[in-house]
């Protein structure tokens, strides 16, 4: 039987540990430190991760690895974010947009 078409439902600690490349200590301690990360755990009370798990796991390491965020600064993006706030990518577009326009009002009271 062909498994090229079956898409796995759940994921163990050790395949998110491997698809992210944290160790799962780390994985454990976001558990804690993020709301929004909370895999459920199986009939043996090990942990599965579905597909959405794993893009919060990323979503995560992106905030802490790519953006230099804090945990704290983290935890205040992602809460954010779910409450419909603006995205780190929404915000950066309107704090440019607000120094565009800063700049063209000292143009405009400058010639007056």
């Amino acid at each position: 039987m062909h498994e090229e078409g079956i898409k796995k439902l759940y994921y163990s600690i050790g395949e998110v540990s491997q698809m992210t490349d944290l160790e799962q200590h780390v994985l454990r301690y976001w558990e804690s430190e993020f709301d929004q990360l909370t895999p459920r755990k199986n009939r043996a009370g090990r942990r599965v991760y579905t597909d959405e798990d794993v893009k919060m796991v990323q979503r995560v390491q992106h905030l802490l690895k790519e953006d230099k965020y804090t945990i704290e600064g983290a935890r205040q993006v992602l809460d954010r974010e779910e409450r419909g706030g603006p995205s780190t990518e929404h915000r950066e577009s309107l704090v440019e947009l607000r120094g565009f326009l800063e700049d063209l009002l000292l143009q405009l009271e400058s010639k007056s």
